[in-house]
């Protein structure tokens, strides 16, 4: 069939509009796949001070703390999980037995993601006998809690799978992490990182960034050094939280630390603004470890970065 001039021009005009829409397609898929990731929201403390509040009460209800095995320790693992069940999450309580009490994991899985790589932010929930642990390490915690509300409020969509965990009877020994590990067997395969935040509202903070993977130190340091916050190298903290039981079974781990112990050198004594022989952290493992024993700014500012640190490693 022989077409004239003005139907050839109208199928050639056709094919240059459908030629132009595929490249459309491919630059927008190309785009998609190669996305910046979305800035994570600002976390306000004052959500992150209400949950200590509750965790104060709580210590204040049950004998003055939060301890593995006290009535304190299982009222704030309700107190989280109710809130994480709210919000959409798929919670586990985790048991496991030390010292012939009962002890609880809280682990809250956020819908999608990579399975196969998954990304974990975790806190230990438990407190020492001798106080209500609102800093050690009620701060962690809350920081942690209300950073997977708003990933909730903000229906994230990670590219990687998100959980979060609360662990019990860290002051024993890391327990409750390392029962998760064991019953984990050869899943640790599947996680992509472990992120522990343990003391981040120290009333005289430093701001300590764990240096055991480049790649997770870098994404603190980054965001610190935006905000024009110095920054040092966590090396206090080797082994006594709960990220040494992930270490160990070769999980890449990284985090934040405000400080506990004293300021030892005049070099950190005039980064810091403090003095030699000072504590980061009074109050340590006593019975003032109180909803006053915080430094707002550095809670703010260290869940702000946990915030970041997550929605940047899960894109």
């Amino acid at each position: 069939m022989t077409r004239s001039p003005r139907t050839r021009r109208a199928l050639l005009a056709a094919g240059a509009c459908t030629a132009v829409a595929a490249l459309l397609s491919t630059a927008t898929a190309t785009q998609a796949t190669a996305r910046t990731p979305l800035a994570a929201p600002d976390i306000p403390v004052s959500a992150v001070k209400a949950d200590l509040a509750q965790l104060q009460s709580i210590a204040d209800a049950n004998g003055g703390n939060r301890a593995h095995g006290k009535p304190g320790y299982k009222a704030s693992v309700d107190y989280i999980k109710g809130k994480l069940d709210a919000a959409g999450f798929t919670t586990e309580l985790q048991e496991f037995n030390y010292g012939g009490a009962k002890g609880y994991n809280i682990l809250a899985d956020w819908p999608g993601g990579n399975e196969d790589q998954t990304v974990m932010a975790g806190a230990h929930l438990d407190s020492v006998g001798r106080g209500p642990g609102i800093n050690d390490n009620g701060s962690g915690s809350a920081g942690i809690l209300e950073v997977a509300l708003a990933v909730s409020r903000e229906g994230l969509k990670p590219a990687k799978h998100l959980r979060f965990a609360w662990w019990g009877a860290e002051e024993y020994g890391m327990v409750g992490s390392q029962h998760y590990l064991d019953t984990l067997g050869t899943g640790t395969s599947k996680l992509d990182s472990y992120l522990n935040f343990d003391m981040i509202g120290s009333p005289n903070p430093g701001y300590f960034v764990y240096d055991d993977d480049t790649r997770l130190e870098k994404v603190f340091k980054d965001w610190f050094a935006t905000k024009n916050i110095p920054t040092e190298i966590e090396t206090e903290g080797d082994g006594r939280s709960d990220h040494a039981p992930f270490k160990d079974a070769g999980v890449p781990v990284g985090g934040l630390f405000s400080g506990a112990d004293y300021i030892k050198t005049p070099d950190q004594a005039q980064k810091w603004g403090g003095t030699a022989g000072q504590a980061f952290d009074a109050c340590y493992h006593a019975a003032c470890d109180t909803s006053r024993n915080i430094d707002d700014t550095a809670l703010d500012n260290n869940t702000d970065a946990i915030a970041n640190a997550l929605w940047q490693l899960t894109s």
